[in-house]
């Protein structure tokens, strides 16, 4: 980690700080402490395995996609990109370190860089379906409650929405009307070139192009293998269903019973929606003002709701944190490349 990074870190961790003593400043101290003597910790037990379970699936997805072109590249090695994601888009403006991050890490296990951007990529196409799905399924069971209790929020659940489809838009664009993509990028970029140098636009232009070929090559090759990203979705859809079920599972902690997992699971589905709005990093704010609010009629008592929010942050953002740090520490293993001459012919790459 750069100088930079471990500021931004500690930035983080301070607005941590700062939130939850604020957070808990009308809470008094005996009725939380009392709130935490009293936890189920075998339900928290429960919780802190969905999170296990939402980073072991993602690195399983990077093994389904590096396997093709490469050997003996670990689960070991493939955990190291999920939490390195975690901690650089946790402690950068709108999630922009985890896809660099994911790259780097590759790399440094042997992985083309090229090859691991592509990957990065196609990862991330099948994550935000899964998103925009699970919303559809959320929206169904849980926006009258939103509309109904907090129609406030219901507008930027709205804004969170429209984000990431467009997002499958775009990147859909690139897969299936790569020519027209092209041209629409090199319009778009134009009022930039208005506001840099030429020759750093030239570069800047050219990266950008870069990425988008090497984006649809590797969507042109991967989408010839449907079995395979069948099970990429499977498991990202798995990944994110655990990831949602965390609440649920903390309310239980607390004594809570005869919730409806499917109601709590959806407004979950919607609390990752808004706060993927808030350009600070993790969402700092916008997370726990949502958790707290849509989950406050579950949980009556106010010190109970603030213990829940906190340790749900805890175990969702800051233990992503913390992991992604030792994940960076461990010193990687190196992939072997599968020389093209074995390779089958869906994986020998596609030409425009």
């Amino acid at each position: 980690m750069t100088r930079k990074n471990i500021w931004s870190l500690l930035a983080m961790v301070l607005v941590g700080i700062g939130i939850s003593w604020y957070s808990l400043r009308n809470v008094k101290l005996s009725n939380l402490k009392n709130d935490i003597l009293t936890l189920n910790w075998w339900w928290l037990l429960v919780a802190l395995g969905c999170m296990a379970l939402y980073f072991g699936l993602e690195a399983l997805v990077v093994q389904k996609f590096v396997r093709h072109r490469y050997r003996k590249f670990s689960f070991k090695s493939a955990l190291r990109v999920p939490l390195a994601e975690q901690l650089f888009n946790g402690i950068t403006p709108f999630s922009s370190g985890g896809q660099p991050a994911q790259i780097f890490v590759m790399a440094q296990s042997g992985i083309d860089a090229g090859r691991a951007s592509s990957v990065a990529l196609m990862k991330f196409v099948v994550f935000q379906a899964m998103v925009v799905l699970n919303f559809l399924v959320a929206m169904i069971v849980g926006f009258q409650y939103l509309a109904s209790k907090l129609s406030y929020l219901s507008l930027y659940v709205l804004f969170g929405f429209l984000i990431h489809f467009a997002v499958i838009v775009g990147l859909l664009l690139v897969m299936y009307w790569y020519q027209f993509t092209k041209r629409a990028v090199r319009i778009v970029l134009i009022p930039v070139g208005w506001f840099m140098k030429a020759e750093r636009f030239e570069r800047f232009q050219a990266n950008i192009n870069l990425k988008i070929d090497s984006f649809y090559e590797e969507s042109l090759r991967m989408t010839k293998d449907w079995r395979m990203l069948v099970e990429v979705a499977v498991l990202t859809f798995l990944q994110l269903f655990f990831y949602y079920l965390i609440p649920y599972f903390i309310m239980r902690a607390m004594g809570y019973h005869g919730l409806s997992i499917i109601m709590v699971t959806s407004l979950n589905v919607l609390i990752f929606l808004v706060t993927s709005l808030f350009p600070i990093p993790g969402g700092a704010g916008g997370a726990e003002f949502g958790f707290t609010e849509l989950f406050a009629k579950f949980i009556p008592s106010h010190s109970k709701l603030i213990l829940a929010m906190l340790i749900w942050r805890i175990l969702t953002y800051y233990l992503g944190l913390f992991l992604g740090m030792i994940a960076m520490a461990i010193r990687p293993e190196k992939a072997e490349e599968i020389p093209a001459a074995e390779l089958p012919a869906n994986a020998q790459g596609t030409k425009k």
